[in-house]
């Protein structure tokens, strides 16, 4: 019975309210942010996976997020140039829940390298002799299988407990793609569990996550204040700027997303989906130009890249 009554089901996704008749205008910086997105975090991976220098934790850990970033544009890039480009907002129930499965979790495994990485930034600054021996690559290995089997572990059950549920009402979703608490407040059935389980994950995760992260940066700050010389104070804090950017980037969004969601019952729709798109286009975007800026051996071992290939092409022509 249930399966007969999804049969045909579907949702529709929303644009940017008041600017439909620019969608497709719209579509040019959205695919232009894609395009940045997917090149910046190939490259990193290259980068790192091309230089023997990089193969050290703090870039291992880099890659998970490069990783990841590159899996969260891939989540959301379907529906949103669906319906940017052709209009077509349209998707059919297993395909918005499979969307929905794959940008939560690789939402949680962000905030997950994240945690790593705060943590290697610890490491690095308050205990430097031992962390060769701390951060092993099996260790590191092993601490990418946790974040990956927990965020996946964790969000297998939303889209087969959202499945079960009846759809009665219109089917408008208030994002350009599916996000677990939007379809569920289309079902016309008791959903008190689905939210219970909801607020278990997002707590279980994102809170420790963003709790532990400040913990290791209160951790951090003390090891830097014991510092005497204030140079080495300032070199040892410059070491965690990217990934503080990195962190606000990611956390910023999704806090004041969730802040109008509470208290906001006056803002606009468009309000709500400009910080969705922060939150979900925005990370995967600026953390490689971010990390490309502030550390050394990747911009170097880029710019390297980019004059070999100018050489490469004056040679060509020479010849």
């Amino acid at each position: 019975m249930a399966d007969s009554n999804h049969t045909g089901t579907s949702f529709f996704l929303t644009g940017l309210p008041g600017l439909e008749a620019v969608h497709t205008w719209l579509s040019i910086p959205l695919c232009a942010m894609y395009v940045a997105a997917l090149a910046g975090n190939s490259l990193i991976l290259w980068v790192v996976r091309s230089e023997p220098s990089l193969h050290q934790p703090m870039y291992y850990f880099l890659s998970m997020l490069a990783v990841t970033d590159l899996g969260l544009s891939a989540s959301t890039l379907p529906t949103m140039l669906s319906i940017y480009m052709l209009g077509v907002r349209e998707v059919a129930l297993d395909v918005c829940l499979a969307q929905l499965f794959f940008i939560h979790t690789f939402s949680i495994m962000e905030s997950s390298v994240l945690l790593a990485m705060a943590f290697d930034c610890f490491v690095a600054i308050s205990k430097p002799l031992h962390y060769g021996t701390i951060l092993m690559s099996p260790r590191i290995a092993r601490l990418g299988l946790v974040i990956v089997v927990r965020s996946i572990g964790l969000h297998i059950p939303a889209p087969i407990m959202l499945k079960q549920l009846p759809y009665c009402r219109t089917r408008l979703l208030s994002h350009s793609y599916c996000l677990h608490p939007d379809v569920m407040k289309l079902a016309c059935a008791d959903t008190h569990i689905n939210s219970i389980y909801g607020l278990f994950v997002v707590l279980s995760t994102l809170g420790v996550d963003s709790v532990l992260i400040v913990l290791s940066y209160g951790l951090i700050l003390q090891t830097v204040l014991s510092i005497a010389s204030k140079a080495e104070r300032l070199k040892a804090l410059n070491t965690c700027v990217s990934h503080i950017c990195a962190v606000l980037l990611f956390y910023t969004p999704m806090i004041g997303l969730s802040m109008i969601h509470r208290f906001g019952r006056r803002a606009s729709p468009s309000s709500h989906v400009m910080l969705s798109y922060l939150h979900f286009l925005t990370p995967p975007l600026l953390n490689p130009v971010v990390y490309t800026i502030k550390t050394r051996q990747i911009r170097l071992r880029m710019l390297h890249l980019f004059h070999s290939d100018r050489t490469d092409i004056r040679d060509a022509q020479d010849c």
